[in-house]
């Protein structure tokens, strides 16, 4: 059979993007790593598919799996492309949306016809909740990653995130401590390595290695995860820009018991058919 697709990026965070709700289709973890190969398949970093909800309060139930055909608790810059998807297919007409993900519920809210608002949620600090091995919660804690002792914060924004300070985020070793930290035996389920360097307490520049799809250009969990751990080190604002290499979010947070605000760009790429 033919499979109808969207290919769609949030700030270079790319996607392939499928309909459920109108038609049933049972896909394999092997098809999806095959299509994410950017040299033999489609590429992208995070396969999106649109389901009916489980839970009747909720518009619809949101599925994300990573390039190598795993499928993950949350994607914000997912979620954008989502909001875009359902409504460019016309499965909705609404301005503000309520999605079920592994991770909890998300609430989306068009800004724009391209810019769309996630709530993603009280962020998870609590070591047993990431989860992190730890025996108590801590602003930072000391990991040991290669031999090198690193001062890290741990955050879970529905997925788990380590997110560690540098000076410069373009010298930064993510292409050999990232793999490294993402499978680090104190993070049980594997975790999302984010490089963070603090240009002033409006702006951070950050680089994601992406548990099971390796570095991207953007990773919305982690800007927001970065911000919370900027922001529980006291080293930056309410309101933050954060730089990726792939464009920028504006993250709000306004302290512990407060949900995070993700704000940023949504873009079709192009529509397509492969078969099945």
């Amino acid at each position: 059979m033919l499979l109808k697709f969207t290919k769609m990026h949030g700030c270079g965070n790319d996607f392939m993007v499928i309909d459920t709700v109108s038609h049933y289709i049972n896909l394999k973890p092997h098809q999806i790593r095959k299509w994410s190969d950017r040299h033999f398949g489609i590429g992208f970093d995070q396969f999106l598919v649109v389901e009916p909800p489980k839970d009747p309060e909720a518009d619809f139930r949101y599925r994300i799996y990573n390039a190598d055909g795993e499928e993950v608790e949350q994607c914000g810059n997912g979620a954008r492309c989502f909001a875009k998807f359902v409504r460019d297919k016309k499965l909705s007409s609404k301005d503000h949306l309520v999605v079920e993900t592994l991770g909890g519920k998300l609430e989306l809210t068009f800004v724009g016809s391209n810019r769309v608002m996630v709530d993603m949620g009280v962020p998870e600090l609590a070591p047993d909740r990431i989860p992190f091995l730890a025996d108590a919660f801590s602003v930072g804690y000391e990991l040991e990653v290669n031999g090198q002792l690193l001062d890290v914060s741990a955050v879970s924004m529905g997925n788990p995130h380590c997110i560690t300070l540098v000076n410069n985020v373009k010298k930064a070793a993510v292409g050999t401590l990232g793999p490294l930290i993402e499978k680090h035996q104190r993070f049980p389920q594997r975790v999302n390595a984010g490089f963070m360097q603090v240009v002033d307490r409006n702006r951070i520049k950050l680089r994601v290695y992406e548990r099971g799809s390796g570095e991207t250009l953007a990773c919305g969990t982690g800007a927001c995860a970065a911000v919370v751990a900027g922001r529980l080190r006291g080293l930056l604002d309410e309101e933050v820009n954060v730089h990726l290499p792939g464009g920028t979010l504006t993250i709000n947070w306004q302290g512990e018991g407060n949900s995070v605000k993700m704000t940023g760009p949504c873009k079709t790429v192009y529509e397509g058919r492969i078969y099945i």
